[in-house]
């Protein structure tokens, strides 16, 4: 395989994580190829590059090394690493991988940033699944660090090795994921505590608002630096099991989607999409809000 530092990129997908994605990845000095079947998006990806550089007062001659094509074939042809960020829908990506593998050489990896899928079930009808991984990037890609790598039961150690040290390399921090399962790590933890959260309103113990105020001003304050295992080993495995033999019996554990939130979708409350969700949004409070997000993750960085 190629020496990390020397690794060709392409990205397919222009959309929200694939710009950002060849963002990180072009500021990190890779030539990246973007692809996108929709045309208005990959001939717009350039632009928004940039301007997410400059709001970051990043050199802007990174998207320089940002490259689109229309043509899927000539964008994964010269690929040491692909990564594929569209729909979250298992046959549109099982069907453009088993289109890729037949233009790419033989050591280029594969990779998924599906965020729930399972990877085993998108690369089974590969040819060659132990090159083939997830490599899960959280929004915004070119803020947020963690990258989630997971093997499937296919994935060779020399695949894992050289994408954790590609993203290592390019100024993220990867993790590996050892068995793949649906959500992996990050997103069956936060869709356990949002089942919760869920839970807490449709039984009418408090409002939604509430719920977010009490997560943001309480353990949410110490999250970025206090894990939930590490805050355990802090008070105790022994206070630990207490609380848990009084607390678990009584939280949320049905194995389906709360009727709840099943009826906000087919009420047509689907949150900023709409202006209503769990709380009501005009136009102002959303911009507020993902202002108030990203100035957050930007002093983060």
């Amino acid at each position: 395989m190629v020496a990390v530092k020397d690794a060709r990129i392409t990205v397919i997908e222009a959309g929200l994580m694939g710009h950002g994605i060849a963002q990180a990845f072009a500021f990190a000095g890779h030539d990246v190829t973007i692809y996108d079947a929709v045309e208005a998006s990959l001939d717009s990806a350039k632009a928004r590059i940039l301007t997410n550089l400059r709001d970051l007062g990043d050199d802007p001659s990174a998207v320089e090394r940002v490259h689109p094509i229309a043509d899927l074939a000539e964008a994964v042809r010269d690929a040491d690493y692909v990564v594929e960020a569209v729909l979250e829908d298992l046959s549109l990506k099982q069907k453009l991988f088993a289109e890729i593998e037949r233009h790419v050489r033989g050591h280029t990896i594969l990779a998924s940033n599906t965020s729930v899928i399972p990877i085993t079930k998108i690369m089974e009808g590969l040819r060659d699944r132990t090159r083939a991984l997830g490599t899960h990037w959280w929004n915004p890609p070119f803020l947020v660090p963690l990258v989630e790598v997971i093997a499937t039961q296919w994935t060779s150690q020399q695949a894992v090795d050289w994408t954790m040290a590609l993203h290592k390399a390019a100024g993220k921090m990867p993790v590996h994921v050892k068995k793949d399962v649906p959500g992996f790590v990050g997103n069956r933890l936060q869709h356990a505590l949002w089942r919760e959260a869920i839970s807490l309103v449709e039984h009418g113990i408090c409002d939604a608002e509430t719920v977010d105020t009490v997560i943001k001003a309480s353990f949410g304050r110490r999250l970025a630096v206090l894990g939930p295992l590490e805050n355990a080993d802090l008070v105790g495995t022994d206070l630990t099991l207490a609380i848990h033999n009084t607390v678990l019996p009584d939280i949320e554990h049905r194995p389906g989607p709360s009727p709840y939130l099943e009826a906000l979708v087919a009420d047509g409350k689907l949150g900023f999409k709409s202006g209503e969700g769990f709380r009501t949004w005009s136009a102002e409070q959303q911009a507020a809000l993902r202002a108030k997000m990203l100035q957050h993750l930007k002093k983060a960085r």
